[in-house]
C-alpha cells in the first residue's frame, strides 16, 4: 500500500499515444534535454526516452510480453547505478514517476505511459569504443499493470 500512496500523489497529466513536442516538455518540467533519462528538479517526474537512434549505440529497448525493458544510460565502460540509472531504480523511494515517452520525428515524441520499476538484469553489449562492457537493462512494468497486482 506504500507503493500505491506514494506513486498516486503526482497527477502529471500526459495522455497516452499523445505526440508532443520534447523541446516544450522540457521548458515545463525541466530535466537534460539531450539524455534519454531526464530526471526534472522541478517536478517529481523522471521521463525516459525511447527510440531506433539508440540501436547504434547498442541500446535495445523494446516490449518482452508484460515488460518493457529500458536501456540505461552511458555510452563508455560498463554502466553503474549513477545519475539516471539511480533515479530509475530509487524512483519510488524518491517519490517520482516514471513516464515513457517514444521518439518520433524531429523533437517530436509519443506519449507510451506511466510506468514502475520493477528489476533490472545485467546485459553484455559494446560501448562506443567497441569495447565489451555490462549494461543495465531495466524492467518496466506499466502502471496500469503494476496497480492490478496490489
Amino acid at each position: 500500500k506504500l507503493y500505491e500512496t506514494i506513486l498516486n500523489t503526482g497527477g502529471y497529466m500526459f495522455k497516452k499515444n499523445k505526440s508532443y513536442i520534447r523541446k516544450k516538455l522540457h521548458d515545463k518540467y525541466g530535466g537534460n534535454r539531450q539524455s534519454g533519462i531526464s530526471k526534472s528538479k522541478k517536478h517529481n517526474i523522471i521521463m525516459l526516452f525511447t527510440g531506433n537512434k539508440g540501436k547504434k549505440y547498442g541500446y535495445n529497448d523494446g516490449w518482452k510480453g508484460e515488460f518493457f525493458y529500458y536501456y540505461g544510460e552511458g555510452q563508455v565502460g560498463d554502466m553503474e547505478f549513477k545519475r539516471g540509472n539511480k533515479a530509475i531504480k530509487n524512483h519510488i523511494l524518491d517519490n517520482y514517476e516514471l513516464h515513457l515517452f517514444k521518439n518520433i520525428s524531429n523533437g517530436y515524441v509519443k506519449y507510451m505511459g506511466k510506468f514502475v520499476y520493477e528489476g533490472y538484469e545485467i546485459d553484455e553489449g559494446y560501448d562506443t569504443k567497441g569495447n565489451l562492457r555490462k549494461i543495465i537493462v531495466f524492467k518496466l512494468i506499466p502502471y496500469e499493470k503494476y496497480q492490478n497486482r496490489l
